[in-house]
């Protein structure tokens, strides 16, 4: 081996995908400076390059997972700068345990090992982290792979994105992508570039990044996504959910009989953070009508830019092995032909891997909030209802338009015994003038018991979940309030829901429009699901189809893993 492929071989840019699978985000993983430990700024994960590879794994899978988890939220990072070291080490050693446990079905083995899950168990948030480390229990110090925080960098790179946008991360190489290339990934009509979430990450075209592409199927129409309205997101937690029994399967004589089921009421669990374990079978959902209206709402009008933008969302890559001619090798192709030549049988020459553009069907349910909070009046003029129904319906219009299978429902609740799904359109109806006057007839009531409305909302979805490309859409103010659900514990449950649904490998977007509420109130809501916090109903076209996008990269990573684990 010479001294330069040795050189390679350490460099810890080649995990790049790894530290985006755990993170749930896009990531780079770059080397540290000189006796620095190991660290991140959300972007970039540093790590030590004189370390061997399971060292670098290590390092890199607590920074990857403390993102994941929701560590570095900005008001614990905020806090976090103004303490002393030692409250760093002891929240660095309690929040590390505790995210690698959340992740703990996707660590590499040279990371599993770390946890510590008496320590793990004690915290279920990062703000208990954070109260625990400015305590008075003993804990023991963070072991040397946890590395590092730095606050002051993590909120200097979280200002750049609220300022910004995200910025492109990409490697200097992507820079020589063609143009042809650029144009399929690229939407300039809906937010500018986008991050490549696995381009050139894992040592670009060389035999590992082969072996590694091949093993998640992933190609080059894998790409980031943005949160969209320059709102920072913090990435994706990784929990473990209850079991929820999905009913139907998506044939059409099964729906009917899901749908009867659905009227009488389905029973969901919810999420006790206090108790940090689950209600089983404790709140019921059940679908009916809304009276429709006299009058039928007009189409809200959908832009060129949108259509254009959300009819990419089916277009992906298939990738065809053991072909004549291809953009790739096919290492076991390779390996076969090899044996044949030396068994002296004739080998056909098939040992590529051909990319092949296809249209996947893609399945989308969309959530209105209707409670009444979304009476109050709207940053935009009008009430927040009404132009969050206004979005509704543009995005609805649009992707059935485009031929994809999408259902609308609004949403309140009165107790978690009277949580209510009204179907404006489900998968099989048609966008025509009773559908438009049942949305028309909706108006604010009640409350909002966001956990039980996402759940039901998965399972929805998940009818078609092994046939298509699956996406769940809420539209709400974030005010999550019922009997009984408020503060910590509304806001914990929502985000396990929708936890609940990317593991399941459903894509999650969550969109505010018209309300006065703030990012962090969102974000401590709709947690680490990708979200965005618009005006007016006419940006939501700007944010949709970067949001949606990086949603259903997430869902595929998390399938595609799924598969891997499985295999």
């Amino acid at each position: 081996m010479t001294a330069e492929s040795s050189e390679t071989l350490c460099s810890p840019t080649r995990f790049g995908l790894l530290a985006s699978g755990l993170a749930g985000s896009v990531l780079r993983v770059a080397p540290v400076a000189a006796g620095e430990s190991s660290w991140t700024d959300g972007r970039v994960v540093f790590v030590d390059p004189e370390a061997c590879a399971s060292e670098q794994i290590a390092a890199l899978a607590v920074q990857a997972s403390m993102i994941a988890a929701g560590s570095f939220e900005s008001g614990v990072v905020r806090r976090l700068a103004r303490r002393s070291p030692t409250v760093l080490d002891r929240y660095l050693t309690v929040e590390g345990h505790r995210a690698l446990a959340a992740n703990g079905d996707l660590l590499p083995a040279a990371a599993s090992t770390l946890i510590d899950l008496d320590i793990a168990d004690l915290s279920d948030c990062a703000a208990a982290s954070l109260a625990l480390a400015m305590g008075k229990s003993a804990l023991a110090d963070p072991p040397p792979e946890f590395g590092t925080i730095h606050p002051k960098r993590l909120l200097t790179a979280q200002d750049e994105l609220a300022a910004h946008g995200t910025p492109d991360t990409r490697s200097p190489d992507a820079a020589h992508t063609d143009d042809a290339s650029l144009d399929e990934r690229e939407d300039e009509d809906s937010g500018g570039k986008l991050p490549a979430l696995f381009e050139n990450v894992v040592g670009g075209q060389g035999l590992l990044a082969r072996l590694f592409q091949r093993m998640l199927r992933l190609g080059p129409e894998s790409e980031g996504g943005i949160t969209g309205g320059g709102v920072p997101r913090s990435a994706r937690a990784l929990v473990k959910p209850g079991r929820i029994v999905t009913v139907g399967t998506g044939v059409p004589a099964a729906a009917e009989a899901a749908a009867a089921i659905r009227r009488d009421g389905l029973v969901y669990p919810e999420w006790d953070v206090h108790r940090r374990r689950y209600r089983s079978g404790w709140c019921t959902v059940c679908e009916s009508d809304p009276r429709a209206g006299e009058h039928a709402i007009p189409l809200a009008p959908v832009s060129n830019a949108l259509m254009r933008a959300l009819a990419r969302l089916r277009s992906s890559l298939d990738h065809k092995h053991r072909r004549m001619q291809g953009d790739d090798i096919d290492v076991d192709a390779v390996v076969d032909e090899r044996v044949r030549l030396l068994s002296g049988s004739s080998p056909d020459g098939a040992v590529y891997i051909e990319s092949v553009r296809c249209t996947t069907d893609l399945v989308v349910v969309m959530l209105l909030d209707v409670s009444g909070s979304a009476a109050l009046p709207s940053v935009s003029g009008g009430t927040v209802h009404d132009q969050q129904r206004t979005a509704a319906l543009m995005l609805t219009s649009a992707l059935h338009a485009l031929g994809n299978r999408v259902a609308l429902y609004g949403f309140y609740s009165q107790g978690r015994s009277a949580v209510r799904a009204l179907r404006v359109k489900r998968f099989g109806d048609p966008l025509d003038a009773a559908a438009l006057r049942r949305l028309a007839a909706l108006e604010p009531a009640a409350y909002t018991r966001m956990g039980a409305a996402v759940r039901h909302g998965t399972a929805l979805a998940g009818e078609y979940r092994s046939a298509a490309r699956t996406l769940l859409v809420v539209l709400s103010d974030g005010f999550a309030y019922d009997h009984g659900y408020e503060g910590a514990y509304a806001e914990a449950d929502a985000r396990r829901a929708l936890s609940e649904a990317r593991r399941q490998g459903i894509g999650c977007v969550c969109l505010s429009v018209g309300a006065d509420t703030e990012i962090d109130a969102l974000r401590r809501v709709f947690g680490t699901a990708a979200y965005a916090a618009v005006g007016r109903p006419e940006e939501v076209s700007r944010v949709a189809a970067p949001l949606f996008r990086d949603a259903l990269r997430s869902a595929d990573l998390r399938r595609r893993m799924a598969r891997a684990r499985a295999s």
